[in-house]
């Protein structure tokens, strides 16, 4: 892929509880592969821009909400391959644009705002009919950017963990599935993955995860969970407590979260550590999967 790669570092966390546990905390900082196509968002990305320039597509077409790390992403990557972007956006255009629009619309996206009730039609081919009859030929990326393509990326960055650290769990933050799926199928059986769902609601996501396996490896994996309790009021939602964590961790242990996903993360690692979640003597690898420019918000 023409987007540079950076090789990001492994950071030990040494974490009171963690200590106490016996037990080996690590972070993998894959928020610093890319400077704005960051974590997990540059290996969903990976494939489908390369497929996209394979088949000389002009223009990449995505959807998300407002703050979308997806949709930030994509503008960031299309403008630096020289494509055309074009962000659908769940909602009615509000002023002054926040911080991931803005940016996006700076990298050259054209941003199409769509009613939420026309949004939930996004997948039917009706709705892009429309979209090609209005923007023309283009190459489309879902919501979030999962697709197989995605999950093929995310399986190779798994591969890839697997040469660089030892470990015996993962865990990771969850939005649309495709990177639980993408590190599940990657690893294929190598360690116990721990989803952190980030949506208040969670419980399809394990349907969602199980289809997607199935339609990229034809798999069924028992080595994986999906924790659904420590959304903290649902996507986007936060709270006090997970603020001061937020400031916390950045302070004391120089690892900076965000509060949609990786705080999230962070905070549910630590309750399931004082739950004994995890076997004493073992590793535990978080990964990092980027989001920090949500903090320009």
């Amino acid at each position: 892929m023409p987007l540079p790669y950076t090789a990001t570092p492994v950071q030990q966390l040494l974490l009171p509880e963690a200590l106490r546990a016996g037990i080996n905390i690590l972070v993998k900082r894959e928020d610093l592969n890319h400077t704005h196509v960051s974590g997990n968002k540059w290996w969903k990305l990976k494939y489908n821009l390369e497929t996209a320039m394979r088949q000389g597509q002009q223009t990449v077409l995505t959807f998300g909400g407002a703050y979308s790390n997806h949709i930030y992403a994509t503008a960031a990557a299309a403008n630096m391959l020289k494509l055309k972007s074009i962000g659908i956006i769940r909602g009615e255009e509000t002023l002054p644009l926040n911080h991931t629009l803005s940016f996006a619309k700076e990298q050259g996206m054209h941003v199409h705002y769509v009613s939420r009730e026309t949004y939930r039609q996004k997948e039917t081919s009706e709705f892009l009919d429309l979209l090609h009859d209005q923007f023309g030929s283009f190459y489309q990326i879902p919501e979030g950017g999962t697709n197989l393509l995605a999950i093929q990326g995310v399986a190779e960055f798994a591969r890839q963990l697997t040469q660089e650290v030892r470990f015996d769990y993962v865990c990771l933050p969850v939005g649309t599935g495709g990177t639980l799926a993408g590190m599940v199928a990657g690893l294929d059986g190598a360690a116990e993955v721990i989803g952190i769902s980030a949506l208040k609601n969670g419980d399809f996501l394990h349907r969602t995860v199980e289809e997607w396996l199935q339609k990229f490896s034809g798999q069924t994996y028992g080595n994986w969970s999906l924790e659904t309790s420590y959304h903290h009021g649902g996507y986007a939602k936060t709270t006090h407590e997970l603020l001061t964590l937020i400031t916390h961790m950045n302070t004391h242990h120089h690892l900076p979260l965000d509060s949609v996903y990786t705080a999230k993360m962070v905070w549910a690692v630590s309750d399931l550590l004082q739950k004994g979640r995890f076997k004493t003597g073992s590793t535990v690898l978080m990964l990092h999967t980027g989001g920090l420019q949500g903090l320009s918000g």
